[in-house]
């Protein structure tokens, strides 16, 4: 019996068989209520402390906490609007509804009817008359949401994130608010019709990226899931409609970090007889009137800086900015192993199939990407990277392209459309052949060419990341906080301890969704290993000395954040405190197995007296230590971690 009544889930689901067993229906029926408690709140503003009205008020929400005082009991009731106090006096309900007042829980969703009052202490109340159960929760409320295994059980488990953080759900409200002005100005400004195009595609295009595969029983093949909406929404130009947007989902399987994730959201808008001119108002136009809807002003605030977004926003080239950033001459009048040797010297890994035009992209993005906060327009991007923008006719190296850079990320993605269906044919040649180098090439469609050669207008085309836009828009320095329900990894149960009595924080967060690396998390699993399948390194068979050995320094770290280092699909970066006073960053080859977002916190072991190694053009002062081995042909990794409760700086023996 007392593990029973130790058990707050088990306690719940006794409440409501015995509701059962009485006749009584536990999860209720449709409710009518009359205000929303909002409503409520602006009403009776002006209610005096201490007085009663005869106003009848009906009102529904989830029981957010409970005090029983002898004959009168307070609960707090929030709806979708605000939350309120229920006033509840046995005299008035009666015994055996105050018993089963009594007997609600923190968590219960209910209706109440009563009239409106104010306590003598102040408090807008209604005292009940009647109440009934609209549903029995059965798992208890966290008390709070704190630290890193809280926040992973917050994306998993947003339905509770929700109730426990108001300002999740404020969050969530300007993002809706946004996507609407985004469409409003669109529809009613400029005249665009939203039209819907296949998830479901035959050849990949539109954009450089990897895609999702499926296959379709119907007809025996593979498709992709679409990485962009660009080409179907062209085909409508040569169609006859002049003005198009689709506002969607786009899939990419690539990595995930703080700012991407593998489905995300993205407005395209192709408009005939329109420029690069044509799209700049474009994207400020519509940024303008999403941060009006969802902040009220053109001045927003974003991790600590203001932003301006108030027009015109300034325009430089992209071989400006790169020779800006690179400190000399970075044009195409340079020779390939000229742009090679500048590219290596500001940190650019350096493929060899890369032309200049990808070598100029890549040094204005190690050298000026990050330093881009204020709103700015990237112009005239080189030929080899933008398949389908048109070439400037004064230089064919380069396109009539822009990107719109806003607190160092791109924001928008715009061309001068490609309508020449020789030239755009030739383009999809040339990424075909990539492929044998770049698994994010475009294939050859010809069905678009087709289109093309039945004529599609001189027109301009965008596209714009909404996630990120919201980002902006909210202060948010995750795109997982933008997102209702990101992407995560598989869940793995936690260990539970046998005949130990949960806490109501512990049973909320049981069965929870834990981070679990793509190679095994670092926890107890119940999981048997096949060691037949298990291959690790020999022993070195040289011996070092023992002072040799002694001056490598091995320290306890803590991980104070971690993010994906740009332009390199192996690095994390590392911010780690070593007990010093000073942050200490590593780098690490380790995306392959971790998030960035799931290692903050936690607590590993670094080489701390290494000489400082510059990679991608980033200081890396230690080492992080991992533990390797084979299993069935692939590499398994595990970052050692240890005790939480080791402290920073801990030196290792």
């Amino acid at each position: 019996m007392q593990a029973i009544e130790d058990d707050p889930i088990e306690v719940r689901r006794n409440k409501r068989q015995a509701l059962i067993d009485a006749g009584k229906n536990p999860y209720g029926h449709a409710f009518a209520y009359s205000h929303h408690i909002d409503e409520l709140i602006d009403l009776y503003a002006e209610l005096e402390d201490g007085a009663t009205t005869e106003d009848e008020v009906r009102i529904a929400g989830r029981v957010m906490a409970k005090r029983v005082q002898g004959k009168v009991s307070f609960l707090e009731l929030r709806d979708a609007t605000a939350t309120i106090q229920l006033f509840c006096r046995i005299n008035t309900i009666g015994e055996e509804a105050y018993a089963e007042l009594k007997d609600l829980d923190v968590g219960d969703w209910i209706s109440a009817c009563g009239v409106m009052m104010r306590t003598k202490r102040g408090q807008l109340s209604v005292a009940v008359e009647a109440f009934e159960l609209l549903s029995k929760s059965l798992r208890p409320l966290p008390e709070k949401f704190h630290g890193l295994a809280d926040k992973e059980i917050r994306y998993r488990q947003r339905y509770v994130d929700l109730i426990a953080n108001p300002e999740v759900k404020i969050t969530f409200e300007k993002r809706f608010k946004i996507v609407s002005a985004i469409r409003r100005y669109m529809e009613d400004e400029l005249g665009y019709f939203e039209v819907e195009t296949p998830f479901l595609q035959s050849i990949m295009g539109g954009a450089n990226a990897r895609p999702f595969v499926t296959h379709l029983n119907a007809l025996d093949r593979d498709y992709y899931l679409r990485i962009a909406t660009e080409l179907p929404l062209k085909r409508l130009l040569v169609g006859g409609f002049e003005r198009v947007y689709e506002l969607g989902r786009i899939f990419r399987n690539e990595g995930m970090d703080q700012t991407h994730n593998p489905e995300f959201t993205t407005m395209e808008a192709y408009c005939a007889y329109s420029d690069l001119e044509g799209m700049m108002e474009l994207a400020e136009g519509v940024i303008q009137a999403a941060a009006m809807a969802a902040c009220g002003t053109l001045q927003v605030p974003y991790q600590g800086t203001m932003i301006n977004l108030e027009g015109p926003w300034p325009r430089k080239t992209m071989i400006e900015m790169a020779t800006e950033g690179a400190g000399e001459d970075v044009s195409f009048d340079r020779s390939l192993d000229d742009l090679r040797a500048i590219a290596k010297r500001v940190g650019v890994e350096v493929e060899e199939p890369w032309g200049k035009g990808k070598l100029i992209s890549e040094i204005f993005e190690e050298t000026c990407e990050s330093k881009l906060i204020q709103p700015i327009f990237i112009t005239d991007h080189p030929l080899e990277i933008s398949p389908l923008a048109k070439k400037k006719p004064e230089d064919p190296n380069l396109t009539d392209r822009f990107e719109l850079y806003i607190c160092g990320h791109e924001y928008a993605n715009a061309f001068n459309e490609l309508n020449d269906p020789v030239d755009q044919a030739e383009r999809f040649h040339a990424q075909v052949a990539a492929k044998d180098y770049d698994d994010e090439a475009m294939g050859y469609d010809a069905d678009y060419i087709r289109a093309l050669e039945y004529g599609m207008p001189p027109a301009g085309g965008i596209g714009i990341g909404i996630d990120r836009l919201v980002m902006l828009l909210t202060d948010s320095d995750s795109i997982r906080d933008v997102l209702l329900f990101p992407l995560m990894k598989d869940e793995a149960p936690t260990a539970k301890s046998a005949g130990t009595p949960a806490s109501a924080d512990a049973v909320a967060a049981s069965d929870q969704a834990v981070f679990v690396p793509i190679e095994g998390a670092p926890l107890i699993s119940d999981e048997p290993i096949d060691y037949s399948n298990v291959v690790i390194e020999p022993l070195f068979e040289d011996s070092v000395d023992f002072e040799t050995f002694s001056k490598s320094d091995f320290r306890v770290v803590k991980v104070l954040a971690c993010e994906a280092v740009p332009k390199s699909k192996k690095l994390l970066q590392f911010t780690l405190d070593d007990g010093t006073d000073a942050p200490r960053t590593i780098l690490s080859g380790i995306r392959a197995y971790y998030e960035p977002e799931e290692l903050v916190g936690r607590t590993c072991i670094a080489i701390t007296n290494l000489p400082p190694r510059k990679m991608m053009g980033i200081d890396s002062c230690g080492m992080l230590i991992s533990a390797v081995h084979e299993e069935k042909g692939e590499e398994r990794l595990h970052l050692l971690m240890v005790d939480p409760h080791i402290p920073a700086g801990a030196k290792l023996y």
